[in-house]
């Protein structure tokens, strides 16, 4: 159907709000605001929906989620009884408009006979996550847009196993959701509020006596309770939730763990518009700007910061020189990876078939470390649900004990009481860890500086290119099938010794080809002789063209050195 069709039906529609009518009206005479609109609708992938906020079905509204819910409604209808009163756990972060789609997720779900658990306040991934396991609930939906830009919000789905959804169950609610053709055909069940007074049989509204059940979970995971005892009161450190769900969370545990933490009170109520920040992605040091002023003014040895939806963690540290150094995702990974294998091999707790996941985007730095410890190293591909179905795998088999789990872009898991990324636990750990350093008379800078000086200097940096429009996914999915064709051998001064194939799961080299552990990914990755790496991927939440540099050099000033060269040359490629 045209899209100018799909807009009469929507503007002409008794049943579209007053907002939506107002906002549809005011673009009446922009025909390329309308197309956004209503020239496709919003994709349901792996990662669930992530849009603009605002009306139309390409963008995030209550329809769009009222439509998508259903479509979860029907998969669980279809998979009995049984699953509808397993029901749905149900969490959402500070942004715009979290509350209500979170409330009509819900309503949705109730009016066909789905049970619902729900907290009644913001509450992070991980949270979501625990609350899947710990109900056995058939199901979970986080309303977040992680660490997007304010314009945006998004609806994510777990599976049972509180990992997020996986391909093939996808796929089976993608087809129910696109039968739905009447986007305001969809029926919601009233619901007063959400508060544990207004719970009933089919709506529970998650209380403090589940959230404690979580906290003592992630306490069991400390490893130098010692050092945090002797040390716990006098290290400081200041934290900030960037205006989302991470303040109750990481302040509860920092205070359960009798470790000094100093909130940035700017930035530590909700705000819809992250009034504070160019962009809540605590990868960012301008986004950890505030907090770094802080603990400038109030001396303190590290600074956090957490997304909306505090499934990430930025780490800034003092250096030798007694300046904030922000820590990139892989350098924090490593850090906390280091000190967990570290202490578990000194208490004798490391078992035998331990193994640490990681992204294959993610530092080559990590494979040294696990072999300095003799650990095994699997690689998934990008997105935290990979490596959440590798725990499950393992769970199941108990072929191998799941030790740490981590991405570049600031994901970590220690522990298998959530399957996603968990800001809560790494922020736990990172303050547990600069406890231990300085407990033995070190800092964490001095104990980055020493792996590097043991495994190697590796520098890894992401680019990314900026894509818009209606055709944005479409144009990067473009982009690197033609650099896939291309016949590259070396890259700059670089040679490049093996590519491989992501999509096919082909690994070409001058050997010839072999197969790969994983296909159907639409990434190119070049090895490079010197020990490095390129990875070209297009991201599968934002219109981002991702390229990802790890550079294996003798120190930092020549990976740098090199680092721009490639830099150079690779884009002249991808232009060509």
């Amino acid at each position: 159907m045209d899209y100018r069709v799909i807009y009469d039906n929507w503007i002409t529609s008794p049943y579209l709000c007053a907002e939506g009518l107002a906002e549809l009206t005011a673009i009446k005479d922009d025909p390329k605001e309308i197309e956004y609109a209503f020239g496709a609708e919003l994709e349901f992938g792996t990662a669930g929906m992530r849009g603009l906020i605002g009306y139309g079905t390409n963008k995030m509204n209550i329809y769009t989620v009222r439509r998508a819910t259903q479509g979860l409604a029907e998969f669980i209808k279809a998979n009995g009884p049984q699953a509808m009163r397993r029901g749905v756990a149900i969490s959402y972060d500070t942004r715009n408009k979290s509350t209500e789609f979170a409330k009509a997720s819900a309503g949705v779900l109730l009016a066909n006979g789905i049970k619902v658990y729900i907290y009644p306040e913001p509450r992070p991934v991980p949270m979501l996550s625990y609350a899947v396991r710990k109900t056995n609930a058939f199901a979970g939906i986080m309303i977040t847009a992680s660490h997007n830009p304010k314009e945006y919000n998004g609806y994510k789905v777990y599976g049972e196993d509180g990992a997020q959804m996986s391909p093939e169950a996808t796929a089976e609610v993608v087809k129910y959701i696109s039968a739905i053709t009447d986007y305001f055909s969809v029926k919601e069940a009233e619901i007063k509020g959400i508060a544990p007074r207004n719970s009933s049989e089919n709506l529970v509204v998650l209380g403090k006596f589940f959230e404690r059940g979580y906290y003592n979970e992630i306490l069991k995971l400390t490893l130098s309770p010692k050092a945090v005892k002797k040390v716990g009161k006098a290290i400081r450190i200041v934290y900030t939730p960037v205006h989302g769900s991470g303040y109750v969370p990481v302040t509860t545990i920092l205070k359960k763990m009798k470790i000094n933490a100093t909130v940035v009170e700017e930035q530590a109520k909700p705000d819809i518009n992250f009034s504070t920040v160019a962009v809540p992605n605590p990868e960012f040091k301008e986004t950890l700007s505030m907090g770094i002023a802080l603990a400038d003014k109030i001396k303190a040895d590290v600074v956090f910061g957490t997304d909306p939806d505090c499934d990430r963690l930025g780490v800034a540290i003092r250096d030798d020189k007694g300046e904030f150094l922000a820590l990139t995702g892989n350098q924090t990974g490593i850090l906390l990876l280091d000190y967990i294998l570290q202490r578990m091999k000194t208490e004798n707790k490391l078992p035998a078939n331990g193994v640490v996941v990681k992204s294959f985007v993610s530092t080559g730095m990590a494979k040294l470390i696990c072999q300095g410890y003799g650990v095994e190293l699997v690689e998934t591909p990008v997105g935290f649900k990979f490596i959440g179905e590798k725990i499950k795998e393992y769970e199941k088999t108990g072929a191998k004990t799941f030790l740490f789990g981590f991405e570049e872009s600031c994901g970590y898991l220690r522990g298998t009481h959530a399957r996603d990324k968990d800001a809560v636990v790494a922020s736990m750990l990172f303050a547990e860890m600069t406890c231990y350093y300085k407990f033995i008379g070190k800092g964490v800078y001095q104990r980055l500086c020493e792996i590097y000086e043991q495994y190697g200097y590796v520098l890894d940096e992401t680019d990314s290119i900026k894509y818009s429009g209606l055709n944005a996914m479409s144009e990067m999915n473009a982009a690197v099938e033609r650099m896939r064709e291309k016949k590259i051998t070396s890259i700059g001064i670089h040679t490049v010794s093996g590519i491989r194939d992501y999509l096919s799961g082909v690994r070409t080299s001058a050997d010839g080809e072999t197969a790969l552990d994983i296909k159907g990914v639409n990434c190119v990755y070049y090895e490079l002789l010197s020990g490095g790496f390129i990875c070209l991927r297009p991201s599968g939440t934002e219109p981002k063209l991702k390229i990802y540099y790890s550079i294996k050099s003798k120190d930092k000033a020549y990976a740098e050195k090199q680092l721009a060269e490639i830099k150079s040359d690779f884009t002249k490629l991808l232009s060509e």
